[in-house]
């Protein structure tokens, strides 16, 4: 198979970053741009989410909606403080017997 040179532009700036990144886990631009392209073809499409996040929104926030819709998903989402408490309760006398 023959093999053909592959060129593009960027910021310097972004280049010696990508370039850290890449020497921190083990491997070169070169190789780290031929895993893209190999996923690339693999995936028949971009091998990663492209969404816009709000990045003023902090982890914690984002991590109470997710647990959130998962208690929606689960059926617990109205469940009172004292039948919460009730389940740990219960989970807790399990646990020690």
């Amino acid at each position: 198979m023959a093999n053909t040179l592959v060129q593009f532009r960027m910021e310097e700036t972004a280049r010696i970053k990508a370039a850290d990144i890449c020497e921190r886990l083990g491997i070169d631009v070169p190789t780290y741009l031929r895993i893209c392209m190999a996923r690339l073809i693999e995936e028949n499409g971009i091998p990663f989410s492209m969404v816009l996040e709000d990045k003023r929104e902090n982890r914690g926030l984002r991590a109470m909606r997710e647990a959130g819709r998962i208690a929606e998903a689960c059926g617990s989402a109205e469940m009172t403080l004292n039948e919460i408490n009730a389940e740990i309760d219960a989970a807790r006398t399990e646990g020690t017997r």
